[in-house]
């Protein structure tokens, strides 16, 4: 510690100490690359028919969380990698009603523009658009309702887990698969300290 003209201490941080520091509150270098540091769009939903949906955990929807500039699926990819959701393939989202009962997903919005249906037949329409990013609990029911030429979606899955596709009521394995999916280590956008945890915490 030094001390100015007028005796007052001074602080003293090594470049490199101060990256740290601020990567440890996701902010500072390398934060570019998100458009958008607020609070996600939570979405509760519940059985509906055959859909089982997810009644204890939400969807949240991240607004322009990456800024469209560059690669921006190799960015999310890179991203949901460093906060333990592997990414496992690019592509659309399937055009019919469907869930996962073996997993978590991060969609990533890397292109293009969409209508995705939630919770099943006459669920909750959203539109998603390049930079956005929906993370579905597993049992959430998703399909593709309309979808620009460019549309391109990144798809990621907590560490260890592997999902499956489901086109009717789950039977009563499937409910135990749900039951037993692990709880995330960390927001696949923000980190171990990022709105997973808190949004899904007090429900899990």
């Amino acid at each position: 510690m030094s001390r100015d003209e007028n005796g007052r201490a001074k602080l003293r941080m090594d470049r490199r100490k101060f990256g740290a520091a601020l990567a440890v509150l996701g902010v500072g270098m390398g934060t570019e690359m998100f458009a958008s540091t607020g609070e996600p769009e939570v979405l509760q939903l519940k059985r509906n028919g055959w859909m089982p949906n997810n009644e204890r955990l939400p969807v949240l929807l991240y607004r322009g969380a990456f800024a469209v500039k560059g690669d921006v699926a190799a960015e999310m990819e890179r991203v949901f990698e460093q906060n333990e959701w592997p990414p496992q393939w690019r592509n659309g989202v399937y055009p019919f009603h469907h869930y996962h009962s073996t997993a978590h997903e991060v969609l990533g919005f890397a292109a293009g523009w969409g209508r995705i249906m939630l919770g099943g037949e006459g669920g909750h329409e959203v539109r998603v658009n390049a930079g956005d990013v929906a993370l579905l609990p597993t049992g959430t029911g998703h399909c593709r309702v309309e979808a620009s030429e460019d549309f391109l979606v990144v798809g990621a899955y907590p560490e260890g887990e592997h999902w499956d596709i489901c086109r009717s009521a789950p039977d009563e394995a499937a409910v135990e698969r749900m039951r037993r999916v692990k709880f995330p280590a960390s927001d696949p956008v923000h980190g171990a300290n990022g709105p997973l945890v808190r949004h899904w915490m007090a429900k899990a």
